[in-house]
Parts: C-alpha cells; sequence; structure tokens
C-alpha cells in the first residue's frame, strides 16, 4: 500500500491552516503520531503543530486501550495547540474536536457519522474512529494539548479490534459512507482546518455554546447503556450531555445521573429517543 503524498499533505494543511500552523510532520510509519507531539515543545500560543501517518504502529486510545491501524488503512493525524491560558472545562475539549471531524466529515459527504461521548465516531452503529486528547504541559501561563484521529478509510482486511469496541456492532471505514471516498491527503487538509477552528473557538467560548448542536450528533441519546465510573457503574437511558460536556444518564432508582468521566461498557438499542 502506498505512503502518504508528504509534500501534498503539507500543501493542503498549509492552505487549511489560516496562519496558525507552526509545523507539519508526515510520516511513512511511527509508533503514535501522539506520542511524537507529546515529547516534543509546545508550538507558541495560537498556533498549531501536525503530525500524521497511515501507518501507526502503536496508536493509544483512551485508558491505554491499543488503536489499530494497518498500513495504508486510514489516516492518523495528532495537532498539538497550545492555549494562552488554560481554558475552564479542558476535559470537554475532546467532545469539541468531535463535532470538528464531523465538520471536516459532511465537507467530504460522509453521512450518518455520530459522536459516541466522549470520543468515538460511529456510523452503522460500528467504529469509524476515535479522538486521543492530552495534557503535553500546563501552567498558570497557558497549556499545551495534543489531540489524535484515527479515522478508517480503507480496510481491506478483518481486524479483532476486541475490548476497544465492546459497544460497536462492526468496524466501518469512509469508503462505506461517501460516494467518493476522500484521499488520506484531502481528509487531513480539512481535519487540520477544522481542529484549528475549533481549538480557537474553544479558547473563546468553552464546550456550551457547541452543547446542543453536539446533541444532534449523539449515538447514545436514547440508548440502554452502561458506564463503568472509577467508583461504579451506572446504567439507564442515555439522556445527551450537558452544558459543560458530562453525560447524563436517566437512571431508574436516581433520575439523572452526570458521568464526567468513564468507559462506555455496553450501549443497546434506542428506544423511545429523549
Amino acid at each position: 500500500m502506498s505512503n502518504l503524498d508528504a509534500e501534498l499533505l503539507r500543501q493542503l494543511a498549509q492552505a487549511s491552516g489560516s496562519g496558525r500552523l507552526a509545523d507539519v510532520q508526515v510520516f511513512a510509519e511511527i509508533d503514535s503520531t501522539n506520542s511524537y507531539l507529546m515529547q516534543l515543545p509546545g508550538p507558541m500560543p495560537g498556533k498549531v503543530s501536525i503530525a500524521a501517518t497511515s501507518n501507526q504502529t502503536a496508536g493509544r486510545g483512551r485508558h491505554g486501550k491499543i488503536w489499530q491501524s494497518p498500513a495504508g488503512s486510514g489516516l492518523c493525524l495528532s495537532a498539538a495547540y497550545t492555549f494562552a491560558s488554560p481554558p475552564g472545562n479542558l476535559p470537554a475539549l475532546t467532545l469539541a474536536t468531535g463535532l470538528a471531524v464531523i465538520n471536516a466529515l459532511e465537507e467530504l459527504g460522509a453521512v450518518g457519522v455520530e459522536l459516541k461521548w466522549p470520543n468515538d465516531l460511529v456510523v452503522l452503529d460500528g467504529k469509524l474512529g476515535g479522538i486521543l486528547t492530552e495534557v503535553q504541559h500546563q501552567s498558570a501561563a497557558g497549556v499545551t494539548v495534543v489531540t489524535g484521529v484515527g479515522i478508517n478509510l480503507n480496510l481491506v482486511e478483518a481486524l479483532d479490534f476486541g475490548m476497544e469496541t465492546d459497544w460497536a456492532r462492526q468496524i466501518v471505514d469512509l469508503k462505506q459512507v461517501c460516494d467518493v471516498p476522500p484521499s488520506p491527503e484531502e481528509l487531513a487538509g480539512l481535519l487540520t482546518k477544522h481542529l484549528i477552528t475549533a481549538f480557537v473557538d474553544y479558547e473563546e467560548s468553552g464546550f456550551e455554546p457547541i452543547a446542543e448542536r453536539w446533541s444532534k450528533y449523539d449515538w447514545l441519546r436514547g440508548r440502554h447503556i452502561s458506564v463503568d465510573t472509577a467508583a461504579e457503574q451506572v446504567s439507564g437511558i442515555g439522556a445527551g450531555v450537558a452544558d459543560d460536556g458530562a453525560l447524563l444518564i436517566d437512571t431508574p432508582e436516581a433520575g439523572i445521573r452526570r458521568i464526567t468521566s468513564g468507559t462506555i461498557v455496553i450501549a443497546g438499542s434506542r428506544g423511545t429517543k429523549q
């Protein structure tokens, strides 16, 4: 399988960068684009550094899980951004970047893509991709975050994603949801554009202004779900997200519960929409 066209990807990313792009690195193979950017000094405030590959050998998901990306089957792109001052609600940034990815995919003609709180891309009840946001450096003067996006473009072999996708019915790729699947370079350019917009907007306004729009893509809303938190397992019906990005679950015992950190272990059928 062919590698990314590094020069084309850089050109498309630069064209989409709105003057905020500090650096673009493209790799034929790398263990993890997130790990690479986490090891580097962060960009200047308001600037973005990009690392991309089509062959990631040791990608990471939340809670140390593995993100598999066989050579040539998808795009892994990470973006480092430095906020001039720490945002008030940093955990919800992952939700904001998820919406940015949706914006990029819809611009490419993808249909039916939804978001599973807090960090998965879903279509046809299957996993299309995932998002991982990590804090590289934080101080009173500012914070640098690294957001990694992995998207399946063209899966040519059966994969066993194991425990990473207990909730998913299948693994899907973009060729199943786009009339004309994009090239990885084109996808990288649009991801760069929309991630930059998301970072800048989040620095200015946080998550609350986009919470209602996020709910339009909420795959868990109305579903029977169970979530493992640090203290307990909470089960009920997905009831959307709060203005601060917390997951809301309508439980039989206690009514609406707020979940700010946890792992979806069961996502059943959708009943009456909440």
